[in-house]
């Protein structure tokens, strides 16, 4: 039986992604099939099909990082058919089939089953973006960082870890600074939680190795000037997670603020996170995350809309989170 997928395919340096029809013995090899309802684009998405990095590592192949979906079929000790699940990260869209397709074909390793109180849909609203989000909350509060120790900064709190960032921290009782180049969107900043929003060019250009110090913690999404500057501005014992790369993937930093103020730079990675920590990740969404607001920041598109918001993303213009629905049409309202 045929399913529909996004294909990405590479001729010279051009990377194009073509809806086209497979069959399942062309899913690869695991011991899990899972019928997907859903994916989402993240800002790895649009850089993987723009080329700008080289996320995708053969060719052709289904691109998407991540899926949550129903078990069709499994061999997989503790996964069970009818089990609904979510894939993050791990070989998708780099060197195996990914969440752009209406089916996969996974290891069992790679899936996590999703909390009783959250959908296929409700999954991928919060998506890997989301998931890595509550990963930096967790680091955070591994640090000590506290909600009476003092503010905490979110870089990129228009994009996905931001947005999902901001709304986590919020409900847990932490007073959220907001950091975003798109001040006329402060009213939904502040919808998501954010008591505070500053402007990104106050973080993004060379600054001081130290300077005064503002916040106890930070969620950063951005790298490069930005995170030096963040490091520069926590307060004494301080947390600041790494997770992305919007700016730059370099550090123009000095070892003062480690020395001086004994800060802490953890750097987050949601590719190959254990299992446990993936677990506990998703049953503390479950738990913390107010679906409500993340809901007010969620649009649906269908699998041909994906290339077009996949471009978007990386020019800082989409809001919030984007879910695709992988059994629905294109929507109309992006042509």
């Amino acid at each position: 039986m045929t399913f529909k997928a996004l294909q990405a395919t590479k001729n010279g340096n051009t990377i194009s992604a073509n809806l086209v029809e497979m069959e399942e013995t062309d899913l690869m090899a695991g011991d899990v099939t899972v019928k997907i309802d859903y994916s989402t684009v993240n800002y790895k998405d649009g850089m993987a099909l723009s080329g700008r990095a080289p996320i995708i590592q053969s060719f052709p192949l289904v691109a998407g990082i991540d899926f949550a979906g129903s078990v069709e079929s499994s061999s997989h000790p503790g996964i069970e058919v009818g089990d609904k699940v979510v894939a993050n990260s791990w070989g998708l869209s780099q060197s195996h089939h990914g969440g752009y397709a209406q089916k996969a074909r996974v290891s069992g390793e790679w899936l996590v089953k999703i909390p009783d109180a959250l959908s296929t849909k409700d999954a991928m609203a919060i998506g890997t973006a989301g998931y890595t989000a509550m990963l930096c909350v967790l680091a955070l509060e591994q640090g000590g960082i506290t909600p009476d120790r003092g503010d905490i900064l979110v870089t990129g709190a228009n994009g996905g870890v931001g947005s999902v960032a901001i709304a986590l921290l919020s409900s847990l009782g932490y007073r959220v600074v907001a950091s975003t180049g798109r001040l006329d969107e402060a009213d939904y900043l502040r919808e998501l939680g954010a008591a505070e929003i500053i402007d990104r060019h106050t973080l993004s250009e060379p600054g001081a190795p130290v300077g005064a110090e503002r916040w106890a913690g930070a969620v950063d999404s951005v790298g490069s000037a930005t995170l030096a500057n963040v490091l520069a501005q926590t307060r004494y014992r301080g947390v600041v997670t790494a997770c992305g790369l919007a700016q730059g993937l370099d550090l123009p930093s000095t070892v003062l603020p480690f020395i001086l103020r004994n800060v802490t730079l953890a750097g987050i990675d949601s590719v190959n996170a254990p299992q446990a920590v993936r677990i506990e990740a998703w049953s503390r969404i479950a738990r913390d995350l107010d679906l409500k607001k993340l809901f007010r920041t969620t649009k649906v598109i269908g699998l041909p809309d994906v290339p077009a918001i996949a471009a978007l993303i990386l020019e800082g213009k989409v809001q919030g989170r984007t879910v695709v629905d992988v059994n629905a049409a294109a929507d109309n309202r992006l042509s």
